[in-house]
């Protein structure tokens, strides 16, 4: 049984321990080991924490061994992105400008989470202050897609997609502020699940754009996500039972999401439209062409408020950033205040025509990316192609950050091809989102 737990789900793991057929212990150090032996361990975790796990799954057995369990994520294992603070290990969000740092409070996520008796494995790779949908990262680590060794693996939450994608955690926890948990798992074949921006605390996690910044969960299964978002929330696990696509309302948002998309990720995303057609659910197509103004304007709220977040810390050392990203940072220092604010006062009147245009819906469709994880070597070789693909790569999954609301991506038939839902209500989308998977599979 134990050779087979790095590809057992969050929730039948956790199902295990309840029946005491798994150790919370024995759990830990299985990953632990894992860690240690894979090939690619070290260009996914950043660091682990053995001391914390063993002690936290140490107490998990107890609690499951006197039938006092916090709940059905006690004694389950998580890995955690390089920017939630941690009082007992550094946490640098992928950037020589903040290695040592170490916080003395864990963020607030991880502190509810071990509240609930996760189980914290380590800290993953990502890219550098999470600003890349990539996850190329030269400077601290570049995992590899689960798909294609010499590729990127998607960010920014990269480490995190991979460590669930090689057996090294059954879920993970990421940051989305404008695809980055949502990339890492299309390309990695993962469920990836973004919460409502203001659905879950972000004290204690390193910022990159506040009014974006959002938490979410990359894990095998769409339940998975709801038991960790749970977990996360301190609120009851949202009940999945019963969902069906069945008469759904699905729209598939045709205005821009399908400009240049490239052959793979078309084939998949209509091959999933064609099932979950046959699986009963009502699909149709939505023309809303001010998306296009709403990308455009999002040149305009993203980098300006990631510059003036970090400015002052990477013009102390900009020699220490890998130069694509240091220029994505700069380029928010061109926008000026009355374009910034202007740009968010016009980006909220497009928000509420957007509510009323899908009002109807259950679920907005697009493809998670429209194209595939780019190879390491020929980003690294050519800076104009790995500016133009990383835009390419989070256009689509930026439309439900500036939108707003929650938004999940499924694997398809076609491997490292996502299909996204989105809607504004996280409850109502994961059970959407079930359904759907089940339909996908």
């Amino acid at each position: 049984m134990r050779r087979n737990w790095g590809n057992l789900s969050a929730v039948d793991l956790g199902a295990e321990i309840a029946r005491g057929r798994i150790n919370p212990v024995e759990l830990a150090e299985y990953f632990l080991d894992q860690i240690a032996a894979h090939p690619f361990g070290a260009r996914i975790y950043a660091r682990t924490t053995e001391g914390r796990a063993r002690a936290e799954a140490m107490a998990a057995a107890a609690r499951a061994k006197s039938n006092h369990r916090r709940g059905a994520l006690d004694g389950v294992p998580l890995s955690w992105k390089d920017n939630f603070d941690t009082w007992d290990a550094a946490t640098e969000a992928g950037s020589a400008l903040l290695q040592g740092r170490q916080p003395k409070a864990d963020a607030a996520v991880l502190r509810d989470a071990t509240l609930a008796g996760a189980v914290c494995l380590g800290k993953t790779h990502m890219s550098e202050l999470a600003f890349s949908g990539l996850g190329l990262n030269p400077v601290t680590g570049t995992p590899p897609c689960i798909n294609d060794a010499t590729a990127v693996a998607g960010g920014s939450s990269s480490g995190a997609a991979t460590s669930v994608a090689n057996g090294l955690a059954p879920a993970a926890i990421g940051t989305d502020t404008g695809g980055s948990v949502r990339v890492p798992a299309a390309w990695n074949d993962l469920v990836g699940f973004k919460t409502d921006h203001a659905s879950l605390p972000m004290g204690g996690v390193v910022p990159l754009c506040a009014r974006f910044d959002s938490i979410g969960t990359l894990a095998r299964t769409v339940a998975d996500c709801a038991l960790v978002w749970g977990a996360l929330a301190g609120a009851p696990v949202p009940d999945l039972t019963g969902a069906t696509v069945a008469g759904a309302r699905l729209a598939v948002l045709e205005d821009v999401a399908f400009d240049d998309i490239r052959a793979e990720p078309a084939k998949g995303f209509d091959d999933a439209i064609a099932r979950l057609a046959r699986a009963g659910a009502h699909v149709t197509k939505l023309r809303f062409p001010s998306m296009t103004r709403a990308l455009h304007l999002a040149g305009l709220v993203f980098a300006p408020e990631g510059y003036a977040q970090w400015r002052s810390t990477i013009e102390a050392a900009p020699d220490k950033m890998f130069p694509p990203i240091l220029v994505r940072f700069r380029a928010g220092g061109d926008v000026s205040a009355a374009d910034y604010i202007a740009a968010w006062a016009e980006l909220e009147g497009l928000r509420t025509q957007w509510r009323a245009a899908v009002a109807g819906f259950d679920a907005v469709l697009v493809p998670t990316s429209p194209i595939l994880p780019p190879n390491v070597q020929r980003l690294l070789d050519d800076p104009t192609f790995f500016a133009a693909e990383n835009l390419l790569t989070l256009r689509n999954t930026r439309i439900g950050n500036l939108m707003g609301g929650a938004a999940i991506t499924l694997p398809t038939a076609q491997p490292s091809v996502g299909i996204s839902l989105m809607g504004h209500n996280g409850d109502h989308l994961l059970r959407i989102a079930h359904a759907a998977e089940r339909a996908l599979q």
